[in-house]
């Protein structure tokens, strides 16, 4: 039996997960200020039409918080496979499947997480759903950050649900600048 202080021969370490690879669309600095301005100023406005509930209740219709909110989401949602993509403007009924209740259309994540693993299996899992996956990263604490968003202190993961309202445009239109700027650069 080997003693406590000596290192293991053969140390198991995790293996390196898609975060580092799926980290292309990182908000940092000046821009991570004028994304979460923006989507902030977007959510006063849906507020605004949507007064009628109290905000709390709001905000958890808009969005999933928290990793393991963003995960069970995630999970319900329909695998997407190559097999099933189809041209635009046709559809497939499949009659053993059930549509989903609720679909994300992004995850915004921090990516100063620790530790690593609680975010670990998020990149993989929103790959085979098709939602794209925003990390945060900031000076100040991407988590608090993201909890200033939705208004608590700390948030690891928001996935902002697919409601059709001004937050999912301006997402919408973030995410078509990202991919605009990754295929240029």
């Amino acid at each position: 039996m080997p003693r406590r202080n000596q290192p293991l021969a053969n140390p198991i370490r995790a293996p390196t997960s898609g975060i580092d690879a799926q980290q292309k669309t990182c908000y940092e600095g000046e821009n991570l200020a004028r994304l979460l301005k923006s989507i902030q100023r977007e959510m006063a406005s849906a507020r605004l039409s949507d007064s009628a509930l109290p905000e709390k209740v709001w905000i958890k219709q808009q969005f999933a918080i928290g990793v393991n909110e963003v995960t069970r989401v995630l999970e319900r949602m329909a695998a997407c496979s190559k097999s099933e993509t189809l041209p635009q403007g046709y559809s497939v009924n499949l009659p053993s499947r059930k549509a989903p209740t609720i679909q994300l259309q992004a995850i915004l994540v921090a990516s100063d997480c620790n530790p690593r693993w609680l975010i670990k299996h998020l990149p993989s899992l929103a790959s085979t759903r098709k939602v794209p996956v925003i990390f945060v990263k900031d000076n100040k604490g991407g988590s608090l950050r993201l909890g200033e968003l939705v208004k608590l202190k700390t948030a690891i993961a928001v996935g902002i649900k697919a409601k059709g309202n001004a937050i999912n445009q301006l997402i919408e239109e973030i995410l078509r600048d990202s991919e605009t700027k990754i295929v240029m650069g």
